[in-house]
Formats: C-alpha cells, structure tokens, sequence
C-alpha cells in the first residue's frame, strides 16, 4: 500500500517550525516516512521570504529549516498553470504543486482562500487537525 501524498500549504510550514502544535505532528509523519511530502520551488521561496521577513530569522536557521524540509520532501516543478484562486493569485501555485505531486491532500489553515475549495481536481483540501484527525497515527 502506498503512502498518503500531502502538500502542506506555506502558512502550515510556517505554524510547524515556528510554532509546533498539529503543523508540527504532520512534519513527523513525514520524517517518519508515513507520509510522502511534497513541495515546491515556489513554497520554499515563499517560506524563506517569510521566516526572513516576518519572523525575522536568520539567513543561517533558514537555510538549515529549507534543508531539512527537502530532505523529508519530494520536490516537484509544477508545468500547468492554473487561475482558479482569484483573491490570492500565490495559491494558485500551492493548489499547482499538489496537483503536480498528484497529492491526496492539500494541508492550510487558509481558511479565506483554500479551505473553503474543500477540494480541487480529485485533492481533498483540509485543515492540519482534519487531516490528523483523520490519519492520526503519531
């Protein structure tokens, strides 16, 4: 049986390395290797410019959370563009990336843009503590 594949929206890697809490248990599941994560170029730039810039991290810490996070993830180049989110234009290229990793699940706490999809092309879309409730295995 194959692994569930997730993508974990920008904001629920921010909420794992900054904060911990249910963001934190779904990064586990995938150093655990219960989970196949995958990511994006585009969420890791955006992840750096916002630890760097909101949180104010250094270079050094952010280099090391980006690297850790490509170790536990499988990173893919999205080649279809899509314009379904039209408030936030950057989600689009989250909702990109899952579909490119063929994603069971899209994991954000969005709940203005994302969330409120439910799911999109086949990808259920659902909060940190929805998917564990459902997959709790930590």
């Amino acid at each position: 049986m194959r692994n569930i594949r997730v993508v974990l929206d920008t904001n629920v890697l921010i909420s794992a390395l900054h904060f911990g809490g249910n963001p934190y248990k779904i990064l586990v599941l995938a150093i655990r290797e219960n989970v196949d994560m995958y990511i994006s170029p585009f969420i890791l730039g955006e992840l750096e410019l916002v630890l760097r810039e909101k949180f104010l991290w250094s270079s050094t810490n952010i280099q090391k959370a980006i690297s850790k996070l490509r170790n536990i993830s499988i990173l893919v180049a999205p080649n279809q563009r899509i314009d379904v989110i039209r408030g936030k234009d950057s989600d689009n290229r989250i909702l990109e990336c899952a579909l490119e990793a063929k994603a069971d699940y899209l994991i954000s706490g969005d709940t203005k843009h994302i969330l409120p999809l439910g799911q999109y092309k086949g990808v259920k879309i659902l909060s940190p503590s929805e998917f564990l409730k459902q997959h709790l295995v930590v």
